[in-house]
């Protein structure tokens, strides 16, 4: 990831039989330590997507806020999708799932980068 506005986002999903699915996108905004928000409905520079290269062929912008409180930080993930037929197909895929996965495995970092 190139974490400025304009900047690549890039990853790669692996299904649980190993097929790799990669996805490229554009960062959008960033405030550091509060916000990330990206998108796959642009290219790197903000450039349109002319033809789509994720595997899923499915489009949608993310956000993950982050909030300080006294005994831990709120994180908030918001997915947005063109249309509620993208969203469902989507979910399907097993998209909750992921980002579950992703949460849980951020979490087992933050607590273990603290000892």
């Amino acid at each position: 990831m190139d974490l400025r506005p304009g900047g690549v986002f890039k990853t790669i999903m692996q299904s649980p039989e190993g097929d790799q699915i990669p996805n490229i996108g554009c960062i959008l905004e960033v405030t550091e330590n509060k916000k990330l928000i990206w998108t796959d409905a642009l290219l790197p520079g903000f450039r349109p997507i002319v033809q789509h290269v994720s595997g899923s062929g499915l489009l949608f912008t993310a956000a993950i806020m982050l909030e300080h409180y006294p005994h831990g930080t709120k994180y908030t993930a918001v997915a947005m999708h063109k249309d509620l037929n993208d969203r469902k197909i989507h979910e399907e895929m097993g998209f909750h799932e992921g980002w579950g996965k992703a949460l849980d495995q951020l979490i087992d970092y933050a607590k273990n980068s603290m000892l």
